[in-house]
């Protein structure tokens, strides 16, 4: 899942008292032999080949999701991802049905993350995540604390599953695999959903459908339950806008408030939502945000990502009718 930069700074006017709290590598591997029980000289061998990526800290301060909706959208919504969409969804048909029912997360959702991540699997990245891990934990004072913490989980990664630390690619923030999953979220929810005995993100597909699924769940995924609705254009909807992505008011409240809603015959005057704007070319569109659509931005925190992921998991739903 990617990940958004948060800030864009320039990585020239960080300062050095935004770094007086990064530790050594040596005191990082200290703590990593101390909490984790690693060893110390595979941590001391792996470190040693970690290398500054310049091109990691420049592609964290343009991030996809900075951009306004009308011009991120159109890199998602397109014909060629939805045919091979359509493709992916035909070969694991039977895969699918049975993320369905064993997780309540409709097919065409776990369709679209993966097209959304990988492009099925072609564009998985092309970064050592080792380098990516080490430079913003190191280097990138914004986050370094948070990328520290998914090294940790690498690495943690790595002697579990037994890997070639130094072959893993992937984003520029560390993500991996079909679904683009970092590391702490593929210690905690890739499934082997094949039986192999191996939870394999990077090359199995079949694991990638279960474990996207399974991430869905454990965040709270309602089955049967709306993701979103379009909103009149006529109402003054900036009103009850606000900074965040979480359900923060109901639909009882909305309509008190004088708002004229879009029936839906799933949900009951007390189910939360959110109102969220998305510029266009020219004004606005709103939208009501439901607990689904939340869940989609635990996946990747921004609304534009939600919102193409559910406007592409339309578009391929319809398109199998």
């Amino acid at each position: 899942m990617r990940l958004l930069a948060g800030i864009t700074l320039s990585i020239f006017s960080f300062g050095l008292a935004a770094q007086d709290n990064v530790p050594s590598v040596d005191e990082f591997i200290e703590q990593q032999v101390q909490q984790h029980n690693l060893d110390r000289e595979q941590l001391n061998k792996w470190l040693s080949k970690a290398k500054v990526n310049n091109e990691v800290l420049e592609a964290i301060q343009r991030p996809w999701e900075a951009k306004p909706w009308y011009q991120y959208y159109p890199i998602f919504l397109t014909e060629k991802r939805l045919k091979a969409g359509l493709k992916f969804w035909e070969e694991h048909e039977a895969t699918l049905e049975k993320a369905e029912q064993e997780y309540g997360v409709p097919a065409q959702i776990i369709v679209a993350i993966i097209g959304v991540e990988t492009f099925y699997g072609n564009y998985m990245g092309k970064y050592s995540i080792l380098d990516s891990l080490y430079t913003l934990g190191f280097h990138y004072p914004p986050r370094a604390k948070f990328f520290r913490s998914e090294l940790s989980e690498f690495f943690q990664l790595a002697s579990e599953e037994d890997w070639d630390i130094n072959s893993a690619k992937g984003s520029y923030a560390g993500a991996m695999g079909y679904g683009q999953f970092i590391s702490s979220s593929y210690r905690h929810y890739a499934v082997d959903f094949d039986g192999d005995g191996e939870r394999n993100l990077l090359t199995n597909p079949v694991d990638a459908i279960g474990s996207v699924a399974n991430y869905f769940a454990k965040h709270n995924w309602q089955a049967g339950q709306p993701i979103a609705q379009p909103l009149n254009h006529s109402e003054n909807w900036s009103k009850v806008l606000s900074d965040g992505m979480k359900p923060n008011t109901t639909r009882k409240a909305l309509k008190k408030q004088g708002f004229d809603l879009p029936n839906n015959e799933t949900v009951t005057p007390d189910t939360k939502v959110r109102v969220f704007e998305f510029e266009t070319e020219n004004a606005a569109e709103y939208w009501l945000g439901y607990n689904n659509f939340y869940v989609i931005t635990r996946y990747n925190h921004s609304p534009l990502y939600a919102m193409a992921v559910y406007q592409f998991s339309e578009q391929l739903k319809n398109a199998r009718r």
